[in-house]
């Protein structure tokens, strides 16, 4: 029988499904609790983004008693660290809330993105308090539509933290039927291209579609995007004229984000499964 090897420096490493109440849907993260009160090295924090190689990965460290946060937070995907993530977010509060060490609230300190809050509630469901991004018009640019494939109703830019471009399209058969050109968008844009419409039938249980492409940062599509609902919400909040909404990202996982705009803010909810807890045998370096 093989020995095991020693344990010296093995911290648990989980993978989360996020934004959905079952395992193998929503947007899977992978979720490590850092040993200590300091982020390791970037790139080793990018190495294991690879290794995991999911949209995201989130590092989180403990942080002292009586500050304005409880834990320090910060998210890489396969090939970059982002400003800001809902399911890596979500999924961080759930091994948190399952671990034992936190109960209710907790509160994220976060490079670009201030402080970040997450409530667990009774039944499980977790809600993020998040910035609302500010959404400015864009004139459509042609290059954008030959990478679609599509015809486009309109184009917003989503503000400095998420930096994406929201296209508005024509109906949900749209959205859900897009193959674009991911190369091309890669080189049009700096994070990603996320495409909505309102729901095609009012009884679907959601009242919006979207999906999330950002191949600039190594994600090709995104399963479901928390950080792309900050821009969704006042969008679609004005258009509805109602401040909680239902969004559905109609990937080929899916997943529903529950949504509402309070100020500059938005909130945004859901389950979260853990479906790998294991041990990182490889030590910050």
């Amino acid at each position: 029988m093989t020995a095991r090897p020693p344990s010296v420096g093995v911290m648990r490493i989980r993978i989360v499904d996020a934004f959905t109440d079952r395992p193998f849907a929503g947007n899977p993260a992978g979720v490590l609790i850092l040993d200590g009160d300091t982020f390791p090295a970037d790139d080793w924090m990018q190495r294991i983004a690879v290794e995991v190689n999911h949209s995201e990965t989130a590092f989180l460290h403990r942080l002292p008693a009586g500050g304005d946060a409880d834990w320090a937070l910060r998210w890489f995907t396969p090939a970059a660290e982002v400003a800001l993530c809902g399911h890596a977010t979500l999924a961080s509060a759930h091994v948190l809330h399952r671990a034992g060490l936190i109960s209710g609230r907790v509160r994220f300190r976060t490079v670009r993105s201030g402080i970040l809050t997450a409530e667990v509630g009774e039944d499980g469901l977790i809600t993020l308090d998040f910035p609302a991004s500010p959404l400015s018009p864009l004139d459509v640019d042609p290059a954008l539509v030959v990478a679609l494939g599509t015809d486009v109703v309109a184009t917003h830019w989503t503000g400095p933290i998420t930096d994406d471009v929201l296209v508005e399209a024509a109906d949900e058969k749209t959205v859900r039927g897009l193959t674009p050109d991911l190369g091309a968008l890669a080189e049009l844009t700096r994070r990603g291209v996320l495409v909505t419409a309102a729901a095609g039938d009012p009884a679907a249980g959601y009242d919006f579609v979207s999906r999330f492409f950002a191949p600039a940062v190594g994600v090709a599509e995104d399963p479901v995007t928390g950080s792309a609902h900050t821009a969704l919400t006042p969008f679609w909040t004005a258009r509805l004229g109602r401040n909680e909404l239902t969004g559905y990202q109609a990937s080929a996982r899916g997943g529903l984000v529950k949504v509402a705009l309070r100020g500059d803010r938005t909130l945004l909810g859901g389950y979260a499964v853990t479906t790998i807890d294991g041990e990182l045998q490889v030590p910050p370096g």
